[in-house]
C-alpha cells in the first residue's frame, strides 16, 4: 500500500468530531498597561512566563514574531510521553489594548485544536485589568474537560509572577 493510501485509510478510520468551548479569565495586575502588554509583546520577556513546566517537559521549539500577519510557535518534549506543539497567528494588535490572534495545537501528530484568543489590557487606576477570552473548538475525539483553561489560568499566575519580579 503506498504512503498516501495508508494515510487515507488512517483518516478514514478516524471519527471526526468538533466540541466547542469558550471561557473568560480575568486578572488585575498592579502595573500599568503598557508593563503587561511587554510581557505579551516582547519575545524575551514571554518566553519567561509562557511556557510549559520545566520540570515536566524540554522546550524543543520557541519563535515570536510580534506584529498583525505575525507568528508564533512553541514546541515542547513533555516527560515521557507527547510533544505539544502551539501555532498562532497574530490577526490584531493594539499596542496596550488588545491582542487577537488564533492558534491551534497538536500532540505529536494529531491536530486536537483551533482557538481564537482574544487578551484586552484595560487601565484600573494605576495598574491593568486583563480580559482574555478563549473559544475553541476541540477536534476528532479529544476531550479537554477543562485543561485548556486550566492550563491558561495557570499561565496568568505565571506572567503575575513574573511582574512582580521584573
Amino acid at each position: 500500500m503506498s504512503k498516501s493510501s495508508a494515510a487515507a485509510n488512517d483518516q478514514e478510520s478516524v471519527k471526526r468530531s468538533v466540541v466547542h468551548a469558550t471561557f473568560t479569565i480575568e486578572r488585575t495586575f498592579k502595573f500599568p498597561p503598557a508593563r503587561v502588554f511587554a510581557a505579551w509583546a516582547q519575545p524575551e520577556l514571554k518566553a519567561r512566563w509562557f511556557k510549559a513546566p520545566p520540570d515536566k517537559s524540554t522546550e524543543t521549539r520557541r519563535k515570536q514574531d510580534f506584529r498583525v500577519g505575525g507568528s508564533e510557535q512553541l514546541s515542547a518534549a513533555w516527560t515521557g510521553s507527547y510533544t505539544s506543539h502551539f501555532d498562532a497567528y497574530y490577526l490584531d494588535i493594539v499596542p496596550n489594548e488588545r491582542i487577537i490572534y488564533a492558534y491551534h495545537m497538536h500532540l505529536d501528530d494529531k491536530h486536537i485544536s483551533a482557538s481564537l484568543a482574544t487578551v484586552q489590557f484595560k487601565a484600573e487606576g494605576s495598574g491593568t485589568r486583563l480580559i482574555l477570552t478563549e473559544q475553541g473548538a476541540f477536534l476528532d475525539g479529544y476531550d479537554d474537560s477543562g485543561s485548556r483553561e486550566k492550563g491558561t489560568a495557570g499561565l496568568m499566575d505565571k506572567l503575575a509572577a513574573e511582574l512582580e519580579k521584573s
